[in-house]
């Protein structure tokens, strides 16, 4: 089978997705071949609102990988067998969902899909696409390492809870009862304020796996204590009420509002110093505003809400 390669890789339009109300999915006349089990993170999408509620809205908060088949085509099983293997090992850092071209023609032609194998990222609830032929395992593993990378510096670190048994060695790795930190001993230097240690245990964490959630919760909080760690609280409040447009003096006291559980006053202080500056500025604060992001959660409403507010006031 040829494989055509884009010629101007882009996202995949989800507006043609939308239908009249009340006008149900077709279902197509099923495939020849039933798909293979799928793994804990492996799920398979059966509709328009499946692909609405399992694709798009998680992508808001996590790593989402679509693939596009056929049983009929060799190579797009290859490709499942491997990114389901790694849904797995990967533990919920990524959804692989899969759909049935012959299964669901109309969502295939409503996205317009080329020709599979195809799998695409879903991030922020654009698709993306990102291979159109099997790659070596190795090959695929460095593939999602990029693109958990890329999400998680686009504050995109959200864990997806297993919709099925995990399979493999990947569920004799599963905690028994209470989770075991990958990084113990970054994790007890937290604890214990030695955040130096803290900061360079999870930062060698982040050099052997880029895109780890737990490294990026632990850096995060270690450097937001390091930042505060001895500040004169009234001496900082006091330069940033005097002096609005420093950019330094408004992300300390970003920092000891969030340190004081006032999250949206932390948040809300960083958006507007964003619609107030410009330039290199512009950027410290926003940069400044997506590591507080890590350190709440993606699945605080307040961070999401915080989100949009920081869209508006770039755009």
């Amino acid at each position: 089978m040829t494989v055509p390669q884009f010629s101007r890789p882009g996202a995949i339009d989800l507006s043609a997705l939308r239908r009249p109300a009340g006008t149900p999915s077709a279902t197509g006349s099923g495939s020849a071949t039933a798909a293979a089990p799928g793994g804990g993170y492996t799920i398979d999408i059966t509709s328009e609102q499946s692909l609405r509620s399992d694709v798009v809205e998680r992508s808001m908060s996590a790593v989402v990988l679509v693939s596009f088949w056929s049983p009929q085509v060799p190579a797009s099983v290859e490709i499942n067998a491997v990114l389901g293997m790694l849904a797995d090992e990967y533990a919920g850092r990524f959804l692989f969902a899969r759909l049935d071209i012959e299964g669901q023609p109309d969502l295939a032609q409503a996205l317009g899909i080329p020709q599979v194998p195809l799998v695409v990222a879903a991030l922020r609830g654009q698709l993306a696409p990102l291979i159109q032929e099997p790659l070596p395992e190795p090959e695929m593993r460095a593939l999602v390492d990029q693109i958990l990378e890329s999400a998680v510096a686009n504050g995109v670190a959200g864990i997806v809870e297993p919709a099925g048994p995990i399979s493999g060695a990947a569920a004799a790795e599963e905690p028994a009862d209470e989770p075991v930190s990958r990084f113990p001993e970054a994790e007890a230097a937290l604890l214990s304020g030695d955040l130096d240690a803290a900061i360079e245990g999870y930062e060698e964490g982040l050099r052997s796996s880029p895109a780890d959630p737990e490294a990026s919760l632990g850096l995060a909080q270690a450097k937001l204590l390091k930042r505060t760690q001895g500040v004169d609280m009234t001496a900082a409040r006091e330069a940033a009420a005097s002096r609005p447009e420093d950019v330094s003096a408004q992300t300390l006291a970003a920092d000891l509002d969030l340190i004081g559980g006032n999250v949206e006053d932390a948040f809300g202080r960083l958006i507007d110093l964003v619609r107030r500056t410009s330039g290199d500025g512009r950027d410290v604060a926003r940069g400044h505003l997506i590591e507080m992001f890590g350190v709440v959660g993606d699945a605080d409403p307040r961070v999401a809400k915080a989100r949009q507010q920081l869209a508006s006031a770039l755009f």
